[in-house]
Formats: structure tokens, sequence, C-alpha cells
């Protein structure tokens, strides 16, 4: 249990990822133990106002034991909590404390929560899905495939895919395509798993890379969509890539000139490799990149897995997760991808040569978003990029009134901290105004300009 000088320490240091302050026991604090249960565990404390401050709750004789049974009344599977009531200076205080639970995900009344940063979060049906397969060490690349079967997978792929593997000697597969996939587990019960139609199917599943050069967000100079299988699709993509990124010329003092790209090549393929291997193929929408004359977007539908942030892949110390495991082995084994959970420390590796090229990530429109920047751009070339930008927010704003920051990044494909600098730019200009409270209203044209 928790001795009463931890719970002084856990009011002194605030709300977490594992504290939450309750002035009473409500049916939020149990929302909260579920949300704990399903992330790393954590304490609700009854009696702590949101500031820390200590209020204290009147207990009966039975209170505790009745809390515990609402808790394990209205949650499914039921959770039993720790729970203990403590003195803090002279008045009462309870610590109701849940462990991570080792199968999820858990829910209260039909809804599931997951403790994020200090707050719960209501998970969609694929967060769902995703926890309860991550509980189970699962994977959904790693099912069958329904109404498929070996007739559906290209001899010739599989052939190529397996001199690649030997070749690199991570392992070591029989020349018989039916055996090499089934030791890879890329085929079950003598049907292709969903691994196995992305790698190698004659017909490629329709997840496409809509790729193209853009002068500003609605000027397309080129546009290309790939759909094939995932090998062949980075490839693609790369091509297309480097036929549109500038590439200048250094001479060293040796006979031969040397190519210098724009931005370093194997950062940009390190984050397509990133955004086809990782990415959530339950959702229907496309890998998008966007070439501008001052950047390059990749965007990547599905969030962060495994409960990584934002903040933790910014750094050189992340645990990744692996949401589609046979995928990531695939490219493992053929050396596209040299450690499982490197990619973005590797990016920024490759960075170190381009002081002029900047790098950001961040969740948008329910995937991430990658953003390399370069200061080589022209700046006229910048400006009428910018005014080209607020002028389709404008649009946007007129066509879908009442839209907030994030619906508008979703939309337009375009980083938050933009949406929000044009915003300012049209408030400015008093072309837009918001209307509503601050947490539900949105932007709307203004009417009177």
């Amino acid at each position: 249990m928790v001795a009463s000088t931890n719970i002084s320490e856990l009011i002194r240091i605030g709300e977490s990822l594992t504290v939450e302050y309750k002035s009473s026991f409500d049916r939020e604090s149990i929302e909260t133990l579920v949300a704990f249960a399903n992330a790393k565990g954590g304490t609700v404390l009854v009696g702590v106002a949101d500031d820390g401050a200590v209020r204290g709750v009147t207990l009966g004789k039975e209170t505790l034991n009745e809390w515990l049974g609402q808790v394990k009344s209205s949650t499914s599977p039921s959770i039993i909590p720790d729970i203990e009531a403590f003195d803090i200076d002279g008045r009462t205080v309870v610590a109701i404390r849940i462990g991570e639970y080792p199968i999820k995900p858990i829910n209260t009344r039909g809804k599931y929560f997951k403790r994020f940063a200090s707050s719960n979060h209501q998970l969609s049906l694929n967060e769902i899905t995703d926890l309860y397969m991550q509980s189970l060490q699962l994977s959904w690349d790693a099912y069958e495939a329904p109404r498929e079967d070996l007739n559906s997978l290209s001899v010739s792929k599989i052939e190529q895919f397996i001199d690649q593997v030997n070749q690199c000697d991570r392992f070591t597969l029989d020349k018989s395509p039916l055996l090499a996939l089934e030791k890879l587990k890329y085929v079950v019960n003598n049907r292709p798993t969903w691994a196995a139609m992305l790698l190698f199917a004659n017909n490629p599943l329709r997840h496409h890379i809509h790729i193209g050069r853009l002068k500003t967000p609605t000027i397309i100079i080129d546009d290309r969509q790939i759909t094939d299988t995932l090998f062949e699709a980075v490839e693609q993509a790369m091509k297309f890539l480097i036929s549109h990124i500038s590439v200048a010329f250094e001479f060293d003092g040796s006979l031969q000139r040397k190519e210098r790209f724009a931005y370093p090549l194997p950062a940009l393929r390190e984050a397509l490799l990133n955004a086809v291997v990782h990415r959530d193929y339950a959702n229907s929408s496309d890998i998008q990149i966007k070439i501008f004359d001052d950047r390059i977007t990749i965007f990547s539908p599905g969030k962060l897995y495994g409960g990584l942030t934002i903040e933790e892949i910014k750094t050189d110390f992340y645990q990744s997760h692996i949401r589609n495991k046979l995928i990531a082995e695939a490219f493992y084994l053929t050396k596209n991808i040299e450690k499982y959970g490197s990619g973005f420390i590797r990016i920024r590796k490759e960075l170190e040569a381009y002081p002029e090229v900047s790098f950001d990530v961040e969740e948008v429109g329910g995937g991430i978003l990658v953003t390399f920047s370069t200061l080589a751009s022209i700046s006229e070339g910048v400006s009428e990029g910018v005014s080209e930008g607020v002028s389709s927010l404008l649009v946007c704003i007129r066509n879908k009134p009442g839209l907030r920051i994030p619906e508008l990044s979703e939309q337009l494909h375009v980083p938050a901290k933009t949406i929000e600098r044009w915003i300012k730019k049209l408030r400015d200009e008093n072309k837009i105004i918001f209307k509503g409270a601050p947490k539900t209203g949105g932007y709307f044209i203004n009417e009177g300009n």
C-alpha cells in the first residue's frame, strides 16, 4: 500500500500520467481508474481539489467497500483496485490505486478510456482494436486475408524477396516460395496473411501513395498515385521524390564532382519507410507526399502506436511499438530498415550534415505528418505559397464554417502551427471571426467586413 508520506509527495508533484485528483468519488473517478488500467496504472486521490488543495472527504463505516463495489460492478472485465484512507493535515484523503491491467482494454459502461499525459482520452474503435491486439501481442497483418488464396500471390515477387533476404545474411530462407512464406508466418493454414497480400499480391491492395509536386497548396505541377505492393511502391515514390528535388554540384579538388541534393536522400527514404511500414492499414486514407519549393511533407494514416508520444520520438531514447510486425520484419530482413524503432533517430543523424534543413513531426488529422523545411527556397516563392495557403484556408472556412484549428488542419493537411499563422493573418485583416465558447466554437467568415 501507499504510505502517507508518498501521498503528500503525489499532492506536491501534481496531476500526471499516473495521478489524478478528485474532490469526491464519482463516475469520472471510475473512468480515470479504467484509463489508468489501460495505460501504466495510477492513483486517484479523492479529497483533493484540481488545484492540489486538500479538501478531504467524509467516510462512513462501509464507504470504501461501497466504492470498491461500484468500481467492480461498472467495469468490464471487472477491476478491483487497492483503496486506503489517509489523514493529511487533519483531513481524510482516499488513495485508490490500480496497476496496469494485463489484458486490455477495460471499459466502464461500454466506454473505453486511456491515460495520456494528465487527462483521460476516450478511445475510438480503431484504438480499442489496437489496444486489444497489443495486450495479446498480436499484429493485424498476421491475420489471414479472407477470400484470398495462394494464387493471389506473385511467385516472382516472392522469389525476388527470398534472394534479397538471403543476400543480406540476416536470415536464411528456403528457395521454395511456399516454405519460405510459411517459415516467416506470411502464409498460415495454406492461406496468405494480410502482410503477404501487401508485400506480394498479384493485384496490389488499394493502399495508395499519393505524391505530388506543388507550387502552392492549390497549384499542382505534377501528380501521381502509386498503387503497388510495398517494396515496389517505396521505390517508385523515391524515384518521384528524387526527380523533383533540386541538386547542386560540389568540387572537393578531385576529378569527380559530387552531387548534393537539397535534402538528404537517406532521411527522406527513412521517413517514407516509416510511413509505409508503420501506417494504419485499417485506415482507408492514402499516404500523402507533397513537394513544395521550401518543404516536403509526408502524411501517414494512423496515430502513434502503443502509447508512444510525439515528445518521446523527438528524443533518442524512445521505446517503439510495432503496429505491423510482419511488414516491419520483411523490411528489416531486406535491410531496408536497420533496426526496429530507430527511424527518427536515423533521420536526425542524416540531417546533421544539412544545417539548413529543419525537421518536424506532429499528429494531424488522424495520422502522422513529418515536414522537412529548407531555408534555400526563393523568398518570392515562399511568400506566394503563404498567400495561396491563406486563400485556401479562407475558402475552407467559407465552405465549412464553424471548424476549429485541428479540423482545419485535417481538411487542408497542413500542420496546426501553420494554420494558426494563417488564422492570425485572416483575423488581423478582419476577414474571419471566432464564434462560440473557447472549447466548442469555431471560425466563420466575417460577413460584416
